[in-house]
Order: C-alpha cells, then sequence, then structure tokens
C-alpha cells in the first residue's frame, strides 16, 4: 500500500490519541502493567486499576518484594487473575525486563501481542502487535471474513515493515492501529466518515461483514455454594486452579449432589436455601444457588482478596439477612 497511508495514520493519531495515563510512558514496567491490564479489560475499566497497582507496587523490584495474596488484593475485580499472578512471577524471575520481543515472550504470562507491545512501545522494536483492535482494522483494510492469526501477523508485519527508514516510531505505529480500532473501527457503527484510511479500506461499503463473529463456546454448569457463619465471620478456603488460583472464597461445588457434597465436607445436615445467582466466565456460564448455616468462623472477607463471584454471593447473603432484620 502508498506510504501515504503510514503518514495519515500517524498523524490522525498524533491529533486524535486519547489522554490515558500510560501514554508518553518510558517505564518499560509501566508500559507492560498496562498492556497486561488491557489484554482482558476495558480502557475505562482499566485506569482505576493500574493506578492503584502502580500505588501499591511503584517498580518491578516492590512487586517482586510483595506477597502474592496483597497483589491479588490490589488485582481484586479486575478478572481474570491469572494476569497478576504471572505479573508477581515475571517480577521475581528478572531485575529488569528484557529489552526484545524474543526474550519478552519467554516471561510468564507474555504471550505474541504483549511481547510485541512492549518490545515496540518501551524499546522501539519494529514488531507488530496485533490485538483485537488491529484484528478488526486489518480484516475491513483488506476484506477479510475469517483471517487466520497468521494471516494477521503477516499484515501487521508487512505494514511495520513499510514504516521503516521513515523515522516514525514502531510503537507510535501499533497504538495508532489499535486505537484506530477502539476509536473509529468499531465494532458497531465504526465511523468510516471521520477514519485516515477509508481511502484505502476495501470493507468500508460492509464495515459489519468483516470480520465474520468469532463464536465463543460457553459451559453451563450447575453449582452450590455453602456460606459457613460465624459470630464473628464468615468461613473462606483459598481457591486452586488457573481461573480463581490464590483467590479466597466460600466453599463451593459443582454438578449433581452439589450440595450433599458440601455438607458432608462440613459434617452438616442442613442449610437454608438463600437465593440463586448467574455468573459468567470465559468458557463458563454458572447458575449458582446459595445456601448458608451457621459455623464457628472468624475470617473477615475484606481481609482477604475475593473475586466478584464470591462478592456477589456474599452481597446475596447480605441482603437476605437485611429483610429479616
Amino acid at each position: 500500500m502508498p506510504g501515504d497511508l503510514h503518514r495519515l495514520l500517524l498523524t490522525w493519531y498524533r491529533r486524535h490519541q486519547r489522554k490515558l495515563p500510560w501514554r508518553g510512558e518510558a517505564d518499560p514496567y509501566r508500559i507492560l502493567l498496562s498492556e497486561v491490564l488491557l489484554q482482558q479489560t476495558q480502557v475505562e475499566q482499566a485506569i482505576p486499576y493500574y493506578r492503584r497497582f502502580l500505588q501499591q507496587f511503584p517498580t518491578l523490584a516492590a512487586l517482586a518484594q510483595a506477597d502474592l495474596e496483597a497483589v491479588l488484593r490490589a488485582w481484586q475485580g479486575c478478572g481474570y487473575y491469572a494476569r497478576a499472578r504471572h505479573l508477581h512471577r515475571l517480577a521475581q524471575q528478572v531485575t529488569a525486563l528484557p529489552r526484545s520481543y524474543a526474550e519478552l515472550r519467554a516471561l510468564p504470562g507474555i504471550g505474541p501481542y504483549t511481547a510485541a507491545a512492549v518490545a515496540s512501545i518501551a524499546f522501539g522494536e519494529p514488531v507488530a502487535a496485533v490485538d483485537g483492535n488491529v484484528r478488526r482494522v486489518l480484516s475491513r483494510l483488506y476484506a477479510w471474513e475469517n483471517p487466520t492469526p497468521k494471516a494477521l501477523q503477516a499484515a501487521a508485519d508487512a505494514l511495520m515493515a513499510g514504516l521503516l527508514g521513515s523515522g516514525a516510531r514502531p510503537g507510535d505505529w501499533n497504538q495508532a492501529l489499535m486505537e484506530l480500532g477502539a476509536t473509529v473501527c468499531t465494532p458497531q457503527n465504526p465511523g468510516c466518515g471521520g477514519c485516515p484510511l477509508a481511502g484505502f479500506c476495501r470493507g468500508k461499503a460492509h464495515p459489519e461483514r468483516y470480520p465474520a463473529p468469532r463464536r465463543r463456546q460457553q459451559k453451563n454448569l450447575e453449582v452450590a455454594a455453602l456460606v459457613l457463619q460465624g459470630p464473628g465471620g464468615i468461613f473462606l478456603e483459598q481457591r486452586r486452579g488457573r481461573v480463581l488460583g490464590g483467590l479466597w472464597g466460600v466453599p463451593m461445588e459443582e454438578g449433581p449432589g452439589a450440595l450433599e457434597r458440601l455438607l458432608a465436607r462440613f459434617g452438616l445436615e442442613t442449610a437454608e436455601p438463600v437465593g440463586a445467582l448467574r455468573h459468567d466466565f470465559t468458557h463458563r456460564k454458572l447458575s449458582i444457588r446459595v445456601y448458608r448455616a451457621p459455623w464457628a468462623a472468624q475470617e473477615n472477607p475484606a481481609h482477604r482478596p475475593l473475586s466478584r463471584l464470591d462478592r456477589k454471593i456474599l452481597e446475596l447473603v447480605e441482603a437476605k439477612s437485611q429483610r429479616l432484620l
């Protein structure tokens, strides 16, 4: 494509980029944190977590010295907690972030996109970063309905190669493509009339066709949750597994006989039904029935990092308790 494409997009980016707390940041650790947050979190939601996390762990060394539970507590409510666990493990492995894409890829939780974003923005390496926004921009630019990751990366690499020798910074180019997808080339009702790449876009006549929606398979699960309440608090146990590992929460069981297994675990014969709620993870949709029973528990949930799911369960129990007063 003509070199004008690069010039037009970068000019648009300089004029229209959003003012975000990590924009123009030179500290590789802060750039990494912003990119990890943005993997699964919208910009507006990520900003307060970014600021709060840096307030508690201002440097890579501070994060390395922190207790994992404190890290998870700072991440509480942001979801996808594996990101926080990986960041903590990464900080304990290196005293400074490596400067190349290849070395960054070797660190815990750093995938191709994050490595490319950090390498280009923090260190100026000309590697193309492809996230969901870039996927959408390129799919429409080339009128691709179902592009493979390999094809998208090749297209992004070609555009990055066309930037070389122009004096433009690779990190600005990657951010410009992402910004275009986030603010103009949006999934619904894209602003094609204000797009700097409209003159090059093969899909602008029918942007809704590109790319075709990706179908996400979600498994439906029936879950029982047991809230054991004592005079001084609630019984909590530490979660295991990839999704919520390291967090704390109320006992839960999945599938047929879930309540009976919970009662047997704690030597109880019965529990009071509280209510039901739903909670969705990326690949699982939970239908949760909540129960409670008396227990000699002394744990204050405010002292432990809890998932949004567990907070919803405890809020349901609290709401019922208030109605009974």
